[in-house]
Parts: structure tokens; C-alpha cells; sequence
């Protein structure tokens, strides 16, 4: 009852945070910190990461924690006239590390990573070693400068970063996988929703004709969904995408193809129930059309039963939808959260220990279906009342 009570509350709030979030925060295929950085919150004792804007000649800061993970250094330096020597200097306790080198030019890009390995190959190391556990390996002053014998003009951005990053760390790429649950939330409700709408409608108008009409046609769609029933649908699902291609249109087209079956059947033996009514036989003997009793009797009888089906199959979609990326068979440049764990498992998460990329998508697709569920199940009682006096029992 408590989810039922607040599931629709909960359900408003993550479609809010969808369209709110997204304006307050970057790209969600953006890389923002080191790859598979925890979560801020999992070692709030230790270092934090650094980050200066420099302006002038010299640049002096402390460092008192252990290493961090990576660190980079971006922007342009240029200078009045071409220096004959001109390096780019970080001093550190016990050695001089010349990053660039910038004799006899005017105007520089810098784009400096501590992964790089032509960084290490200048440096004179080996490529397979961890620079910033070198450069950062004591504890006190450090110094970036720009030694030369021209007037420098300098505008560097510098990013010490330390292995952890935001609410739910980052993953292989270095994306925020806050802004990846984020941005799955949209696809996820809206795959779900519309595979769901579409079937629904599909399933609706099949179960009518078939439960009101009858005969031939009746037996027709009948072995029809029998045969698709049969079907597993899984594999079925992976050939089709596979063939139509992984856009997120082509995806919600084949789970609507699927899905429709449940639907039909149920809406077809209320029609057939209906269809003996005396009323619907008194509208018959006044000579009203098919069209006319369909249309004003039968499916606004039928719509809060379709309401609740609806409801109920939105968790289905998600599911299957979430399935299909998790096995690659989406857009890779569409963060759904199925196509997190995809990822999460190519890259080793779940054998590595990265939790932070596997709990996120996981619990969402979870929640959202259990809240369906229960707006689903809500929907049931209210169209068909003997089910709630059911439960009370």
C-alpha cells in the first residue's frame, strides 16, 4: 500500500528530474573526470580534486594527501615576440618537471594529460608508468611556471583530479553516472509508454473486432495470437532489431508488435460478454450501426480495463527494451539505462568491483516497474471492484 500511496508521487518526481536536471548540468556524454571514478561520498576523509584557472607566470599550490589519479592542463600561452628558450616548468619537492616546450614560437595550444604516453616518452619515462603517482609522490609546495626570456601572456586551465567524482562516481569513459541515470529515465518512460500506447491501441481494436464481430474474422486474429504467443520472443525481438536497425523508434515499432496479444484477448472476451447485453441488443433493434455502438458504448466500457492494462504493460516494455541494449542492440549514442549495464558489463564492472555503474540503472529500471505495477493493479480494482473486496479477504 505504502508504494501505491507514493509511487505516483515518486514517478512525477524522476519525470521532473528528467527535463529539470538537464538544464542545470552538462551533456551526459560528456567525459568529466577520470574513468571509473567512486562516488564523492565513499571516502569523504580523503583528498579532494583541484582545479586552477592561471593567469600569471607562477602558479603555487599544496599538496599533502596521497597521489592523485590524473591530472591535466589546458589553454594557450603566447608571447610578445618569439623567446629564444621557453619551457613550461612544474616544480615539485624534490625534481623539475619540463612539461613543453615553447623556444622559438609565438603562440601555443596546450593540451597536457598524465596518461599521455607521448607526455611520458618526452618526460623521458617509461610509458607504462604512473606519472601522477611520480610527479605527486611528496607532500608540500608545488609550482607550475612559464620560465622564459619573453613577457608571456598565459591562460591555462589546470585539473588535479582524484579518483572520485559527483553522486554516483563516473564510468569507463569518464561520464558522469548521474547524468547517464538522468538521461535514461526519458528514454526508459519513453520506450515504455509509447511500445505500450501503440500496443494497447493495436490490442484494443482487435479484441472489439474480434469479440463483436466474430466468426471468421474472430477465429482469424485468435489463431494469429496464438501463433505469436507461441513465438519466443526474445529471439525474435534480436533479429527484428537487428535487421530494422538500433534507433529508438525502431525499437519501441518492434516491442509494439509483440506486445499487443495480452490485450486483445482480454479486451475481446469483455466485448464478448457484452455484446449478448440487453442494452446492446435494444441498440441493435433500433437499427444502430456497428460503428455507433463500438464507438459510444463498448470502448468507453473498455477503457478502464484498457487503462490498467496499459499501466501493467509499461514494466514489460521497459524490461524488454532494457534487455535489448543490455545485449547491444540499441543506439550507442542513446544513454538508456539498459545500455549502462551493457556497458558496465563490457568493461568489466560487475567482475571489477565498479558497483556505482551497475546499482543506478538497475534500481531505476526496478522502481519504475514496481511503480507501474502498482498504478496498474490500482487501475484493476477501480475497474472491476470484486478484485479489491478479493484482497481484502
Amino acid at each position: 500500500m505504502t508504494l501505491r500511496r507514493y509511487g505516483t508521487l515518486f514517478l512525477f518526481f524522476l519525470i521532473l528530474l528528467s527535463f529539470l536536471a538537464p538544464l542545470f548540468m552538462g551533456p551526459a556524454n560528456e567525459a568529466v573526470a577520470p574513468p571509473f571514478s567512486k562516488p564523492l561520498w565513499l571516502d569523504l576523509g580523503s583528498a579532494r580534486p583541484l582545479s586552477f584557472n592561471v593567469k600569471e607566470e607562477t602558479l603555487s599550490f599544496r599538496w599533502n594527501d596521497k597521489p592523485p589519479t590524473t591530472f591535466s592542463i589546458e589553454g594557450t600561452v603566447s608571447f610578445e615576440s618569439p623567446p629564444k628558450e621557453a619551457f613550461l616548468l612544474l616544480i615539485t619537492p624534490d625534481r623539475i618537471y619540463k612539461l613543453a616546450d615553447f623556444s622559438g614560437g609565438q603562440y601555443f595550444n596546450v593540451d597536457i594529460d598524465s596518461r599521455d604516453v607521448p607526455l611520458k616518452f618526452y618526460l623521458g619515462l617509461d610509458p607504462f608508468v604512473d606519472l601522477p603517482s611520480l610527479v605527486f609522490s611528496e607532500r608540500g609546495e608545488y609550482k607550475l611556471t612559464v620560465k622564459s626570456d619573453s613577457e608571456a601572456r598565459i591562460n591555462l586551465k589546470v585539473a588535479i583530479h582524484v579518483g572520485r567524482w559527483g553522486l554516483f562516481g563516473t564510468d569507463q569513459r569518464g561520464r558522469d553516472v548521474f547524468r547517464l541515470f538522468v538521461a535514461g529515465i526519458k528514454i526508459s518512460l519513453l520506450v515504455g509508454i509509447s511500445a505500450t500506447i501503440i500496443a494497447s491501441t493495436l490490442g484494443m481494436g482487435l479484441g472489439l473486432l474480434a469479440g463483436y464481430i466474430g466468426g471468421l474474422i474472430d477465429s482469424s486474429i485468435m489463431r494469429v495470437i496464438d501463433v505469436l504467443l507461441a513465438i519466443p520472443t526474445l529471439p525474435i525481438l534480436m533479429v527484428i532489431s537487428g535487421v530494422w536497425g538500433r534507433g529508438l523508434w525502431q525499437i519501441v515499432l518492434v516491442l509494439s508488435i509483440f506486445s499487443w496479444m495480452g490485450t486483445a484477448r482480454v479486451v475481446r472476451s469483455m466485448t464478448l460478454s457484452l455484446r449478448e447485453a440487453p442494452y446492446v441488443e435494444n441498440l441493435r433493434a433500433l437499427g444502430a450501426s456497428t460503428r455507433y455502438i463500438l464507438t459510444r458504448h463498448l470502448i468507453p466500457e473498455a477503457l478502464p480495463l484498457l487503462l490498467a492494462q496499459m499501466a501493467l504493460g509499461v514494466p514489460g516494455a521497459i524490461l524488454a527494451e532494457a534487455g535489448l541494449s543490455f545485449l547491444g542492440l540499441s543506439d550507442p549514442l542513446m544513454p538508456s539505462w539498459g545500455r549502462m549495464l551493457h556497458e558496465a558489463h563490457v568493461f568489466g564492472a560487475f567482475t571489477s568491483g565498479a558497483w556505482w555503474l551497475i546499482f543506478p540503472p538497475g534500481f531505476g529500471i526496478v522502481v519504475i516497474c514496481l511503480i507501474f505495477m502498482g498504478i496498474g493493479r490500482k487501475l484493476e480494482e477501480q475497474a472491476d471492484p470484486r478484485l479489491k473486496e478479493s484482497l481484502k479477504r
